[in-house]
């Protein structure tokens, strides 16, 4: 699947179906996979975002520093929102990892505390972590940073609306 694109599943399904049945198997969510096609489209795919590692309840993106998603043409410094959008999608692959299946859900509330900028052509990485999943709601939170974890751009604590879910609630 190097190539990004979404492999033909059988059957009438819509594209949300089909999307679920491509990041899943026998073992579940795998964020690798569902980074390939959820990363190459829309906003995700404009800013590059791309994956980096994951655990079971964590996983770990990047994007590259570029000059048009620069906040302040002096500094270099990278746009805040760019690296909103980051985060968001790490605490969102996070939670679907956590539960072991794709399920529809929103981005209810996500809180950002910047500590620093990111330097001008620093490569950012984000990692979110799911720490709690209810039948309605995940909790998650997340840090940016710039390779080293110690040294961090911004924190976040978020939750997700989960929607049509169907009963999964591993927590």
């Amino acid at each position: 699947m190097s190539d990004g694109k979404m492999p033909e599943v059988s059957g009438k399904l819509t594209p949300e179906q089909q999307r679920a049945e491509y990041i899943k198997n026998d073992n579940g969510f795998h964020p690798r996979e569902a980074n390939k096609v959820l990363g190459a489209l829309g906003h995700s795919g404009f800013l590059g975002i791309d994956y980096s590692d994951h655990g079971d309840d964590w996983v770990e993106l990047f994007m590259d520093w570029r000059s048009d998603l620069v906040a302040d043409a002096d500094s270099g410094i990278f746009a805040s929102s760019a690296v909103i959008t980051l985060i968001d999608n790490a605490t969102s692959l996070a939670l679907w990892t956590k539960q072991g299946s794709f399920q529809p859900q929103v981005t209810m509330d996500l809180r950002l505390d910047y500590l620093r900028p990111s330097p001008k052509e620093a490569r950012i990485y984000g990692r979110g972590t799911c720490y709690h999943i209810t039948q309605n709601v995940g909790f998650v939170r997340g840090t940016a940073h710039n390779g080293d974890p110690d040294d961090p751009i911004a924190f976040a604590s978020g939750t997700f609306m989960r929607l049509h879910n169907s009963g999964n609630t591993k927590t």
